[in-house]
């Protein structure tokens, strides 16, 4: 008896012996999902697999389906019923295709990371770390322009997309070590940190204003964002590298990956009628999309990284701890779906935060010479758009614009494009050369003014394109004494800050909890936390910039301008000069001038010679 035992170890050890009647058979739906397999499914795997009616009884009994395969031990077979060895290793060997691969030292890596020190990546986000698609973003910086401003601003999207993927993961798993009941699997970490690692797959060149203002200058009417260019990105890298079978080692299968193109871009097809849209996960798992990109509150990873990793490069303090917001995150149910709320305390905490992202936009993002040099490296684009040419599929030529439609093309495109343009010698790109040599030798455009909408006025960006006509034509030569600006002499841009929700108060769409009642959420009212909160979470600034710099046609635009928001001062606001930086200040009225003379007078001690002749007389 202990012979036979010993062989049928052996065989299960050797790989020979897979069930009662040879080698497992593949069940009936595909091994990639397995994971949505019912308790029946489960049942039917087990007996064409020649398992005896009271194995699959048991498995029957104890609910086990397909989201659990993974998970079961040989300890938890034991307590399942199953005594004798022998039974439990056939078992374990017929479930094995079910399991993860192991993550090992010896098949993770080690980054050392500027800001989040270091960080431990999975062997699967190895394999997508080292592909031509995702290495691109080493070329292309974080800040666009602001590097031509800052000089610390040199980072690119690839440390910003390790860094949110670490964040991610740290996130996912202190929710499941806190909230067991949540029920996160090793699977669902794995996919929200690849989400986070492969979300800026789709930037262009200078991160944002390729699909902020060259695309939309480039092809009106072309509805693109780079959110949805990084699901192709992402679809793209994996047929080109054969990953496929790489993403089933690690049980990640199509829906998984689903959920992983959800989590960067939202719902892929959405349905008026659906309650909960979308198909990587049930609803029951709702608050794993609140994660890498968090379309509630704007409360998510990404932020942390770039409030943290931007503020590092350019300088500027970081008043946010996120570590601290992820001591006290907790899922809660909330209008029967679980969201990730924290404790009513860090409240102000979180205005904090929303601070932060207001004030980089305000010294870095929207920086006056920022917008200036991504005006004119647009520019350069548009010129060059006709005659530059990227490879793409099949040894088509695609034009920039164009590229977007092309992965093959995209994923060639990136911050090199400058110096393509600078550097190339047909004689068609010689405008856009000159554009870019002044960049280089910061002959920039200059600020003849700003101004901001009347209070309550919200302005389109749809409106700018017919503004420099408008702003040109304010005045006519003989009341400038010279000859008009033409239209395509001066630049006009709208500069939106906020919180990050528009006119709209992002707290007001978070949800808090006491800590005597750690499972009911509220809300906090703004007046709750202190007095001295914003009344408004937005605000626009209008800024012209002259394309001539002899002094002349810098001082017709400034007048153009300063005339133009006179004749619209129901919408617009007295303009500021150029240079101006310092806050608009409202004139005092000529009695209240006198009684702040008299007070001042009143407040100061007497002169010290008065003091003197006022005792002399006595």
């Amino acid at each position: 008896m202990a012979t036979k035992k010993r062989k049928l170890a052996d065989a299960v050890k050797n790989g020979s012996f897979s069930g009662a009647n040879g080698p497992a058979k593949q069940p009936k739906r595909s091994a990639e999902d397995f994971r949505d397999w019912t308790v029946n499914d489960v049942c039917n795997f087990l007996t064409e697999n020649g398992q005896s009616d009271d194995t699959v009884e048991v498995f029957k009994r104890e609910d086990i389906c397909g989201a659990v395969l993974s998970d079961i031990t040989e300890e938890r077979l034991e307590k399942m019923g199953f005594r004798t060895m022998g039974k439990r290793l056939l078992l374990m060997k017929l479930l094995e295709r079910f399991k993860l691969v192991p993550v090992t030292l010896d098949n993770c890596k080690i980054f050392n990371d500027p800001i989040h020190g270091h960080i431990e990546m999975h062997p699967l986000c190895i394999k997508i770390i080292d592909t031509p698609q995702f290495q691109r973003l080493r070329h292309i910086k974080q800040l666009g322009a602001c590097y031509w401003v800052f000089p610390g601003a040199s980072h690119n999207r690839f440390e910003h997309c390790l860094g949110v993927y670490h964040l991610a993961g740290c996130l996912v798993k202190t929710l499941r070590t806190r909230q067991p009941e949540l029920g996160i699997s090793d699977v669902d970490v794995l996919c929200v940190e690849i989400a986070g690692l492969c979300h800026d797959l789709g930037h262009g060149p200078f991160s944002h204003f390729f699909d902020g203002q060259f695309i939309p200058l480039a092809r009106p009417g072309f509805k693109w964002k780079h959110e949805h260019a990084s699901v192709q990105m992402f679809d793209h890298l994996i047929e080109q590298n054969d990953l496929k079978n790489v993403f089933l080692e690690y049980n990640v299968g199509e829906r998984d990956l689903i959920f992983i193109k959800e989590q960067i871009a939202g719902p892929l097809a959405v349905s008026r009628d659906q309650a909960w849209p979308y198909k990587g996960r049930d609803q029951e798992k709702s608050f794993l999309y609140e994660v890498v990109a968090n379309k509630r509150n704007g409360i998510d990873v990404d932020k942390w990284d770039y409030f943290a990793r931007d503020c590092h490069h350019l300088g500027i303090s970081n008043k946010f701890d996120h570590m601290r917001f992820m001591k006290f995150a907790r899922v809660i149910n909330v209008d029967g779906r679980r969201q990730i709320c924290t404790r009513d305390k860090e409240c102000s905490n979180l205005y904090d935060m929303f601070h932060t992202r207001s004030s980089l936009h305000r010294r870095a993002y929207q920086h006056k010479a920022n917008k200036c040099v991504e005006i004119m490296i647009v520019e350069a684009l548009l010129k060059a758009d006709k005659y530059i040419r990227i490879p793409g599929k099949d040894g088509a030529q695609v034009k920039l614009s164009e590229t977007p439609e092309d992965m093959h093309a995209y994923t060639k495109l990136t911050d090199h494009i400058f110096q393509q343009v600078l550097y190339s010698q047909e004689p068609e790109l010689e405008e856009a050369r000159t554009i870019l040599r002044d960049v280089e030798s910061r002959r920039l455009y200059r600020c003849v003014g700003q101004t901001r909408p009347q209070q309550g006025c919200l302005i389109s960006q749809d409106e700018a394109p017919s503004w420099s006509e408008e702003i040109v034509t304010s005045l006519t030569e003989e009341e400038l004494g010279a000859p008009q600006l033409s239209p395509g002499d001066i630049a006009v841009s709208v500069v939106d800050m906020d919180y990050g929700m528009g006119d709209k108060n992002p707290i007001d769409h978070v949800r808090f909890y006491d800590k005597s009642k750690m499972d009911n959420a509220c809300r906090v009212r703004k007046e709750e936390v202190s007095q001295m909160l914003p009344e408004t979470f937005a605000e626009q600034h209008i800024r012209v910039y002259c394309k001539k710099r002899d002094q002349l046609s810098i001082d017709i635009a400034e007048r153009c301008f300063i005339q133009w928001c006179g004749d619209r001062q129901d919408r617009l606001k007295k303009p500021k000069g150029g240079k101006s930086s310092a806050p608009e200040l409202t004139p005092l009225k000529k009695d209240e001038i006198e009684k702040e003379d008299e007070a001042s007078t009143s407040a100061q001690p007497p002169n010290r010679h008065d003091s003197v002749r006022s005792r002399l007389s006595l």
